[in-house]
């Protein structure tokens, strides 16, 4: 069976890793959440000094990009792939809303931007991969095989980010997250570089009323018509 790139954007807490993640194990193809690579950029200027009164250095940041090594690992007790930052396991660390607060401002920047396209393309240059974020369909893979675009209702989106987060442990409120949310929604469309955008042939799937099972569902219908 032939191998395809699957490139799944939109917006936050639309559930694009969960149906990305979903995918890539039925089909048995790579998953890579290159949103996961931006926060683990903004988990390291955080731990490096980088971040002054929620403003990264731009200049020290981008002086700084050679010492920053992303990666991803599949853990299988797990049964999913996790995050790496030089090395060491970052998964829980990057979901915080602090990381949350500042991941925008990051990847707002040219240069971090093109080391991590860089990467990202390299991550699926033998196809058989599930990639999604703001800009995969648009920018990383712009001949991806399928394109899915997903958006959702800001007050499901807010409540489900809720939800998670404090089943974490996070002392959130939910205010402070459809704050987050639409400042993260502004940034990420009004941005200079890459900003998100619908890939003209990208399918859109509106989960708002949708389960993770009945989207699922909808998205592997789609990889399944190019194996036909």
């Amino acid at each position: 069976m032939n191998r395809i790139t699957i490139a799944i954007d939109g917006y936050s807490s639309c559930g694009k890793s969960t149906l990305a993640k979903q995918l890539a194990k039925q089909l048995g193809y790579s998953y890579i959440d290159s949103g996961a690579m931006y926060r683990a950029v903004a988990l390291w200027c955080m731990e490096n000094g980088i971040i002054q009164n929620g403003i990264p250095d731009k200049d020290k940041l981008i002086s700084s990009l050679d010492k920053i090594t992303i990666g991803f690992k599949f853990n299988p007790d797990l049964q999913s792939s996790q995050t790496y930052l030089n090395g060491r396991i970052v998964e829980q660390e990057i979901r915080s809303m602090a990381v949350s607060d500042i991941v925008s401002k990051i990847s707002s920047i040219k240069e971090v931007r093109q080391k991590m396209i860089m990467l990202q393309r390299k991550f699926g240059e033998d196809k058989g991969v599930v990639m999604d974020g703001r800009d995969i369909g648009s920018v990383v893979f712009p001949d991806a095989d399928l394109k899915i675009f997903m958006t959702a209702a800001p007050a499901v989106r807010a409540q489900r980010r809720y939800d998670e987060l404090k089943a974490k442990g996070e002392s959130v409120s939910l205010e402070e997250i459809t704050e987050n949310l639409r400042f993260r929604d502004f940034e990420d469309t009004t941005r200079k570089e890459n900003p998100l955008i619908k890939a003209a042939d990208a399918i859109v799937i509106d989960n708002t009323d949708l389960s993770a099972a009945e989207q699922y569902k909808i998205a592997l219908q789609l990889a399944e018509q190019h194996f036909s």
